[in-house]
């Protein structure tokens, strides 16, 4: 299989986790999109979805899938999305998309995050991929210089690119990353970050890995 028959895969395999009845959360990005597509035949059994992003949302609504805005939500019952890196304890490292802090929040939210990838996303160590970290626009330049003298790696500032927040990118090259949980608070502590791609304080529960074998389930 190719890999976006992989992703379409390990993306219907996730419909499994919808709860009917209820509200759901959904990701950003090209296995999320998957999703949305499988979701929309059974999208008369949920009450709607809360979206992570406004390219989300749209797909959704072209869907007919109800759109909730989260405020007015007092649970998600699981939210699903997929991930730039996975290691095996489900830290994750997203945000290639730029939607890294709303899918944050979506997360915090939801009694359960269950995470699509294909087979090509599951690391030993993360830091391969460029870690993403969403910066007040003033703010980067002195967010770089940080990163730099406190942290460590090649902070790039994403260009052409304004996230749903109207915020920055830095995506972090040639990390090592030992300690996910510790990174991703420090990160978080320097001022002018809003949020950094690193899922580890909540990171997922449920990681379904699409493979020429079929789909992989790995719980944290």
């Amino acid at each position: 299989m190719t890999q976006d028959e992989l992703k379409s895969e390990v993306a219907k395999a996730a419909l499994k986790y919808v709860t009917p009845g209820t509200i759901i959360g959904v990701g950003t990005g090209s296995t999320a999109n998957f999703f949305i597509d499988h979701l929309a035949g059974m999208k008369d059994s949920i009450k709607g979805a809360v979206a992570s992003s406004i390219d989300t949302a749209n797909r959704l609504k072209r869907h007919g899938i109800p759109v909730i805005n989260l405020n007015d939500v007092d649970e998600i019952s699981v939210y699903i999305d997929g991930a730039d890196e996975s290691d095996h304890k489900l830290n994750l490292i997203k945000g290639g998309g730029g939607a890294l802090t709303r899918e944050k929040i979506v997360a915090a939210v939801s009694h359960q995050f269950v995470c699509i990838a294909d087979e090509t996303k599951l690391v030993d160590s993360l830091g391969k991929f460029p870690l993403p970290v969403e910066v007040i626009p003033m703010s980067a330049n002195y967010v770089k210089r940080q990163i730099i003298e406190s942290i460590g790696g090649n902070p790039v500032l994403r260009e052409e690119l304004t996230t749903d927040n109207g915020n920055l990118i830095l995506d972090i090259h040639e990390l090592d990353i030992v300690d996910p949980q510790d990174l991703e608070n420090r990160l978080n502590n320097i001022v002018g970050v809003v949020t950094n791609g690193l899922f580890a304080n909540r990171g997922a529960d449920i990681l379904l890995l699409g493979s020429q074998n079929g789909v992989n389930i790995i719980k944290s």
